[in-house]
């Protein structure tokens, strides 16, 4: 198709955001300030621009003194425009100079192609991009004043649905209502709508021009408004006294509102469409509501396990109102009515299912139908802004998940909403009641999953997987990634698989803050605290509804990373979100940064303590020296723990640890009794919860070496053995090379020690450090000894922060602690 010009065959048209800016008065900014410091200038404004466009991931097409650039999503595109203004504003004070940057944004169907090589090499761009769209958002762009940012309808109700996600808080962002306007070359007027960073922004009107000009009816041209005022004030006046309508609807700027079906009562059926359309596009024009997209009505309706182009009656209607949180559904009727045909709609409040509000017009015969619309469509845009107070004003959204059953939908928004409160019980409960309402709620199950894992109960949570993948097929696309992400880990796969799979959800679906939250999970799980970080920040660049969650979860790796102050800090923010219900290793930031009075009353606030907030808490006691009061603790919670054997026996096994860290005496037939009912759980079934019970099993084995049973452990070798080999976790592999490495060491052999630790990749359990220290204290290694306990002593919060196996070594991590402590000056030590 293009062989003489070098280029490609064009795909398909495809949907995008179309960006283009222009930097204002550029070529005085050059000759004001000189060649060469233009240039420093602009080299900085080209940095500037690469940072951004990664940030929003932005696709730069082509460059000049201004941008275009193509976007996924309109919101990003808004993103990219508003920090783009924001840093220019920053540069042009660093440079003490002006600098601003007007913007068009516009949503709409583009043909991509790619160029040749060749034609690349002879100056042509890599991408082509052409359509109709384009010089849209070109035209935009023009008629934008200078630091403006310009939005077609198309952007701007697009950018509405998604404004949450973006950084600032919604009073900071700023919408204003331009009016329409006439494009030349285009038939169709466009409403032009501006976006902007309050107190930033000109909220003013557009530029016009030859190619741009408001699209003015005769009565408001300059000519006539004279004529028109006094009159107008007399109608205002008498007309406000007479006509005043009754309230009845109470609409906030840009509401949401669902257009059913057309209810045709006549002999004319082919009108449905028509009508439809012509009711769609009129209503669609107002500035008090947006009509919900046929796409997104589909999507739901998907979810509702409907057929994508089910009709719209009222009560489906009023359903897709409630799952999306629309504030009104309007129902279009045409009836035959004493000779004439009456054009009417509805406004239905679908908390209540009443009409609050009716307007219709009358005519006689087909040819009346579609100027009855425009007076039914007129006199309801002008209602829809009054103070019509009869429609709910709370209308959350329900969750976006698949079930056919609204009951079982509440359910799980009400567990959804315990869960961001931490209310675990409950959320439990209401997840399972959704279940019961509707046994195919695929998505329950996983929410029941994910809460019997964050509690320890694994094998529960993979029965309820297993739930789950039976119903695979009733998931949207991105659920069904979301719970393979989950199998990865209860199929036993490698933990990096698991990874992986989070890594993916989060380049398909940038914007699903589960994805980004999973996958830094995953990368801390297996020790790799600069990839959890890493993966945790694009969480808090954005509105999170559970931004105390983030935070709470950042600040624990800090506190891993030896970053105290850092953690102690993320903390303290959390507190400050809603939905905060506390974090144990707050606690233990606040006493390791040296503030333990403080650190004790923060832990008496948490209103949930779990029982790994429990353990981590008991570890803090040990640290201060209070062994006895940590083993109290730890007795009590086996009594409490219910029947979840892993869990019980860990929290046994704490117990055993702090009683003997405080009186120096050890239960050794506990501890034995502890390790062969490790391995006797480890050997059942197959999947994560053999590979945690594995790593319980190796974690005890252990404490026994360490205890100086390395008798009882050689006897049981070859049970420990074979739970290694039939696990690919590198974790477990560590752990199995870090026990075989003590045992040489204990043995006296130093050197074999060494050679075995040498072997084993990884270094992400701080037993694996210590163990270095150890052996290099052995072999005589002064300057190796001097680093490692440096390393050790800086990664205090390590010991606590550590996330492998349920905490099982955290006892014998407080103990090494404690005697670099104590090898220490209490200027070196830092620890309280």
């Amino acid at each position: 198709m293009n062989g003489d010009n070098g280029t490609s065959t064009p795909h398909n048209a495809q949907l995008r955001a179309l960006l283009f800016t222009d930097l204002c008065d550029s070529l005085q900014l050059v000759e004001r300030i000189g060649d060469a410091a233009a240039a420093t200038l602009f080299q900085e404004h080209d940095r500037l621009v690469l940072v951004l466009q990664h940030r929003w991931n932005g696709q730069l097409i082509d460059r000049s003194d201004g941008l275009f650039l193509l976007f996924e999503r309109p919101v990003d595109a808004l993103g990219f425009a508003l920090d783009y203004q924001q840093a220019l504003r920053e540069l042009g004070e660093r440079s003490d100079i002006v600098l601003r940057a007007r913007a068009g944004l516009h949503l709409g169907e583009v043909i991509l192609w790619n160029n040749s090589a060749d034609a690349v090499a002879m100056g042509a761009k890599p991408l082509e991009v052409e359509g109709l769209a384009k010089p849209m958002a070109a035209r935009l762009m023009q008629m934008a004043l200078p630091g403006q940012i310009l939005l077609s309808a198309a952007a701007e109700s697009t950018v509405r649905r998604a404004i949450h996600t973006l950084p600032w808080d919604e009073d900071e962002l700023q919408f204003q209502h331009h009016g329409r306007w006439r494009f030349k070359g285009i038939a169709e007027h466009q409403v032009v709508h501006e976006a902007g960073l309050r107190g930033h922004a000109p909220m003013s009107r557009p530029r016009s021009g030859d190619k741009a000009w408001m699209d003015l009816p005769f009565w408001r041209r300059p000519l006539a408004l004279a004529a028109e005022g006094a009159l107008a004030v007399m109608l205002i006046i008498g007309g406000w006294a007479m006509l005043r309508p009754a309230p009845a609807i109470a609409f906030a700027e840009r509401d949401w509102v669902i257009l059913g079906a057309v209810q045709n009562n006549t002999a004319y059926q082919q009108l449905d469409e028509g009508l439809e359309q012509a009711l769609y596009i009129s209503l669609g024009q107002s500035r008090f509501v947006n009509i919900l997209s046929e796409l997104k009505v589909r999507d739901t309706l998907q979810l509702m396990q409907r057929p994508g182009n089910a009709r719209l009656d009222r009560a489906l209607a009023i359903e897709v109102a409630l799952r999306d949180g629309a504030r009104a559904v309007l129902m279009p009727t045409v009836l035959e009515l004493n000779g004439k045909v009456r054009v009417g709609v509805e406004v239905v409040d679908p908390r209540t299912g009443q009409t609050v509000y009716t307007h219709f017009a009358d005519g006689r015969g087909l040819d009346s139908i579609l100027a009855s619309t425009d007076t039914v469509v007129t006199a309801l845009r002008s209602d829809l802004g009054e103070a019509l107070h009869d429609v709910s004003r709370e209308q959350k959204p329900l969750p976006t998940v698949a079930t056919a059953n609204l009951d079982a939908l509440h359910a799980y928004a009400k567990g959804s909403d315990a869960l961001i409160l931490g209310h675990f019980d409950d959320a439990l409960l209401f997840f399972q009641q959704a279940t019961r309402l509707d046994p195919q709620f695929t998505f329950a199950y996983i929410g029941q999953m994910r809460l019997q894992y964050a509690m320890g109960n694994v094998s529960v949570a993979g029965d309820l997987y297993r739930q789950a993948m039976s119903g695979r097929t009733r998931l949207s696309a991105r659920d069904q990634l979301y719970l393979d992400a989950w199998g990865a880990d209860f199929s036993g796969a490698a933990p990096q698989r698991s990874a992986e799979k989070w890594r993916m959800l989060t380049q398909l679906y940038p914007d699903d803050p589960a994805g980004w939250m999973n996958y830094s999970m995953a990368q801390f799980g297996h020790g790799d605290y600069d990839g959890a970080l890493a993966a945790a920040m694009p969480l808090l660049e954005r509105h999170q509804a559970q931004r105390s969650l983030v935070l709470s979860f950042v600040g624990r790796i800090q506190l891993a990373r030896g970053e105290v102050k850092a953690a102690r800090a993320a903390f303290q923010e959390a507190r400050t979100q809603p939905g905060w219900r506390g974090d144990s290793l707050e606690s233990v930031a606040l006493a390791l940064d040296g503030d333990t009075e403080l650190a004790r009353q923060r832990y008496e606030e948490m209103t949930s303590r779990g029982f790994g907030g429990r353990m981590e808490h008991s570890g803090l006691l040990a640290l201060q020296g209070k062994s006895a009061d940590a083993a109290i603790d730890m007795r009590q919670a086996v009594e409490q723990c219910g029947s979840v054997p892993e869990l019980c026996d860990i929290l046994a096994l704490q117990a055993v640890a702090w009683g003997a860290q405080a009186d120096g005496t050890l239960s050794k037939p506990e501890l034995t009794r502890l390790l062969d009912r490790a391995i006797a759980v480890a050997d059942e079934g197959t999947g994560a919860a053999p590979r945690h019970r594995a790593f319980i099993a190796l974690s005890v084995a252990y404490h026994v070496l360490r205890a100086g049973m390395d008798s009882e452990l050689q006897r049981r070798q070859p049970a420990l053995e074979a739970l290694v080999a039939r696990s690919n976790d590198p974790r477990l592999q560590e752990l199995w090379g870090i026990v075989r490495a003590r045992a040489e060491l204990e043995a006296g052999n130093a050197k074999a020690a060494s050679m075995l630790l040498e072997r084993v990749s990884g270094g992400t359990l701080y037993q694996w450090h210590v163990l270095r220290l150890d052996i290099d204290q052995a072999l005589g290694r002064d300057a190796a000894v001097q680093g490692k306990t440096r390393w050790l002593r800086q990664r205090t919060g390590l010991v606590f922060a550590e996330d492998a196996g349920g905490k099982v070594l955290l006892p014998l991590n407080v103990a090494d602690a404690r005697r670099l402590a104590d090898d220490a000056s209490p200027r070196q030590a830092g620890a309280p």
